[in-house]
């Protein structure tokens, strides 16, 4: 099975109202001294054991890392390839806020090895990327794309946030029609939450935000899959659409419950033959610290039972909509899916799963429910 490398980029030039992400806003970041870590906690992970695999997607999350330099890029890329076997077809995903960026940048990161970019676009709607704190404008966003496709890139996957307050229903359909008519090949639509510690949830308890009614909500969820299912993108998550053979390897390999490894502040990992979680220290000037003084800066550490294991295969394959393979889960973990949740059998009486092919998946009903059908697993 395939390792799957995310890198974490926590700077940005400003913290979004709605963001809930490791994400530092700061004039000034260290990236010579933060890439320096990075490099040295790759090279650190790759001589232990629990990590030594082929590398098959390598991720560039943030904050925001088309704030680093294409030469920054293509050294830890350089790392990765020094340390580990890497596929030649391996996806290589960059994060960029289309404000950061020129055709120039995007080309370097191209050169790099980047072969896919994720653009945090979330709305072409100059009055609503004001409200949603971001330092671009529609036409940027619009010219970004553009020279990412005349970088070389053909992979482009736009990011876009409905349920924004003062959205209407037909501003998010031309949103969702902008972003086909760019010529994207993936489009992740999520709905706007109001997450506790972020300035939209305190505006929000303030009365200084409105949500969308619940109803306005739900017509926007159903005109997103009937737009781009009509541009030919067919949904394979909760909140993702793909052109044919564009879905993003790399986050299935999460809803897959397959090994990664996270460097970089914040960072993740988890090792499911050992059972094994960890993160690493949240703030950037503890992480670099603790790298530079012994390799690694992990801050947590959790060892799994193999009920978490099960229920977290199941909550996230079910994010997916084709649902938990059966036959894989007895397998991995030697007992049957209804076995080890009954609750299997009643929510499919409720028309919330449904079980084809011996594959188990929501159901149409189910997705409208589906944080309330993940809870019964955890």
């Amino acid at each position: 099975m395939d390792l799957s490398l995310y890198i974490h980029i926590p700077y940005c030039d400003s913290k979004c109202p709605y963001c809930d992400f490791n994400s530092h806003a700061v004039r000034r970041w260290p990236e010579a001294r933060y890439v320096g870590a990075l490099r040295r906690e790759l090279e650190h992970a790759a001589a232990r054991p629990e990590w030594r695999a082929r590398v098959g997607t390598i991720f560039f999350g943030g904050g925001t890392p088309s704030l680093f330099s294409p030469r920054s890029i293509a050294s830890l890329l350089e790392t990765v390839a020094a340390a580990w076997t890497v596929d030649e077809a391996a996806e290589v995903t960059i994060e960029t806020n289309p404000g950061t960026v020129d055709r120039a940048k995007l080309a370097g990161f191209r050169e790099a090895g980047v072969n896919r970019i994720s653009f945090g676009v979330q709305s072409f709607d100059d009055d609503l990327l004001v409200t949603l704190g971001r330092i671009h404008d529609g036409a940027t966003a619009v010219r970004a794309v553009g020279d990412a496709q005349a970088a070389g890139f053909d992979d482009v996957n736009v990011d876009l946030i409905f349920a924004v307050p003062g959205q209407t229903v037909a501003g998010w359909r031309r949103d969702l029609d902008r972003a086909i008519a760019l010529g994207t090949t993936h489009v992740s639509a999520y709905n706007l939450t109001f997450e506790e510690g972020t300035a939209f949830h305190a505006m929000r308890a303030r009365g200084e935000l409105r949500q969308l009614p619940e109803d306005v909500e739900v017509e926007m969820y159903e005109a997103t899959g009937s737009a781009l299912a009509s541009a030919g993108f067919a949904r394979y998550e909760i909140s993702n659409y793909a052109k044919p053979g564009r879905q993003c390897r790399h986050n299935l390999a999460y809803w897959r419950l397959h090994p990664y490894l996270g460097v970089g502040a914040g960072a993740h990992s988890f090792a499911p033959d050992l059972r094994l979680r960890a993160s690493n220290e949240r703030g950037p000037e503890k992480y670099m610290t603790g790298v530079e003084r012994r390799g690694d800066a992990r801050a947590t550490s959790e060892d799994l039972s193999a009920s978490q294991l099960q229920g977290e295969f199941a909550f996230l394959g079910l994010r997916c909509l084709d649902g938990i393979n059966a036959s894989e889960f007895a397998t991995r973990f030697g007992t049957s899916l209804t076995a080890a949740f009954p609750q299997c059998e009643a929510m499919r009486e409720r028309g919330l799963l449904e079980e084809t092919g011996g594959r188990w998946c929501l159901s149409r009903r189910g997705l409208m429910v589906a944080d309330e059908v993940f809870a019964t697993f955890v």
